[in-house]
């Protein structure tokens, strides 16, 4: 089923199919913006606009995207963590502690879904906060 995830404004639009699962992460900045992340291969988004598109990193490797119009976050880039790390920060069998992927990975904040009902999601748990 495919899903559209909308800025408030409208600005930022992207489309994608309706990922089985979803990643609630507790970093110190995922907490504060409460979002819930929908992860894809990144040629399995569509962007059907991104007008205002304007971007903010800590760490020049985690990218969070937002709309310049509204302020909300849409979507994000990444490493993919979850292709070297278990969800508890541990290495993957045959990963060097502290290795950075070099596959990235694309996020859709699925709150931008307008009548996306959360609940039907398995939603993990990410310990950010202690792990990254």
């Amino acid at each position: 089923m495919p899903i559209l995830a909308s800025c408030h404004c409208g600005a930022t639009k992207l489309q994608a199919e309706l990922p089985r699962e979803a990643k609630q992460c507790n970093c110190s900045f995922c907490s504060r913006t409460g979002a819930v992340w929908g992860y894809y291969e990144p040629d399995e988004i569509v962007f059907l606009s991104q007008d205002e598109d304007r971007v903010y990193s800590a760490s020049g490797m985690n990218r969070h995207h937002f709309c310049g119009r509204c302020g909300l976050q849409t979507w994000g880039d990444s490493p993919n963590w979850a292709s070297a790390y278990n969800a508890d920060g541990s290495p993957k069998a045959g990963v060097a502690p502290g290795s950075v992927p070099e596959q990235r990975v694309y996020a859709i904040n699925l709150r931008m879904v307008d009548g996306l009902d959360l609940t039907t999601l398995k939603i993990e748990q990410m310990d950010g906060r202690n792990n990254w």
